[in-house]
């Protein structure tokens, strides 16, 4: 199950990808001779089966000028990864590292081949040295730093330079704030404090959607709009992908319950909120929320 949700978390493949490979591990176990080099070779059959997947589909990226353009894009409940790495000790802990799982990075990774991906994932992500990661790979060290200094170069061109500033998952005081602040403006359908909460250049993307909103002139209609009319409100606070979250429901007139609407994800920046990515419900199960309240 960890492996299935790794894969699933750093290849943008899916769950699909991590029970392929384990249906290879399964056909290959044969050829396994134990001891500590099991992970290894559970990691390169995963690895490997990720490349393969990549290769034959069209999950490319060619430029990246939102979320819009990344329609796979899906958030990754911080419960789930609580589970992938429980303490500090354990060498998989990096997986989740804040940086290399917010939704800004996985969207940047999609922009790089398959191998470069690969590499990066294996080297910066998994923490994994020169030689491992070519051995994983079939191919030499040389291609392999060759192939993860031009991965670094995309990232560092696309990446916010704050990115690189976050640490640990737990959420700050500010981010605590914010996401009340949030959730009080919606509930209160107060369109006026829902934009004091905004940066001048927010953006707001709804994967799978191509639906790109730039900048508070443009969105405070929208909020005036959306908060008023449809009905009453009400938000629960939850986190993805090491970012603050709020789970929205909606009672529209005449009905008794609240029912389960979307989820937005708040990148924050400046004390501020940079970005919204609104989402669906059908991951409200694996976030633990339900459907009505």
């Amino acid at each position: 199950m960890l492996l299935e949700r790794k894969t699933a978390i750093i290849y943008g493949g899916g769950g699909g990808i991590g029970g392929g490979a384990f249906l290879r591990a399964w056909r290959g176990r044969g050829r396994l001779e134990g001891g500590t080099g099991f992970r290894a070779w559970l990691y390169r059959i995963a690895t490997n089966a990720c490349l393969d997947a990549l290769r034959s589909s069209r999950r490319r990226v060619r430029s990246l000028h939102s979320f819009a353009e990344v329609p796979w894009l899906q958030p990754y409940p911080d419960r789930l990864l609580d589970e992938l790495a429980p303490s500090d000790t354990q060498p998989d802990a990096v997986v989740v590292a804040r940086e290399t799982i917010a939704l800004t990075y996985l969207a940047v990774i999609q922009l790089l081949p398959p191998r470069q991906r690969a590499v990066l994932i294996l080297r910066d992500v998994l923490g994994w040295s020169a030689a491992e990661t070519a051995s994983a790979l079939d191919t030499s060290v040389a291609a392999a730093n060759s192939a993860l200094q031009r991965a670094r170069a995309t990232l560092r061109a696309r990446l916010p330079a704050r990115l690189s500033e976050w640490s640990g998952s737990a959420p700050s005081e500010q981010e605590r704030l914010l996401l009340e602040g949030f959730i009080d403006a919606h509930e209160r359908a107060d369109a006026a404090a829902a934009a004091a909460l905004a940066r001048e250049d927010i953006r707001i993307t709804m994967p799978p959607h191509p639906w790109c909103f730039d900048g508070l002139a443009t969105i405070k209609p929208l909020l005036e709009q959306g908060l008023t009319e449809p009905g009453e409100w009400r938000l629960l606070p939850t986190r993805a992908n090491r970012q603050p979250a709020a789970a929205t429901y909606l009672k529209a007139p005449g009905d008794t319950e609240f029912r389960a609407l979307k989820l937005d994800v708040l990148r924050l920046e400046g004390g501020r909120i940079a970005e919204i990515t609104t989402f669906d419900t059908a991951l409200f199960p694996a976030f633990g929320l339900p459907p009505t309240l």
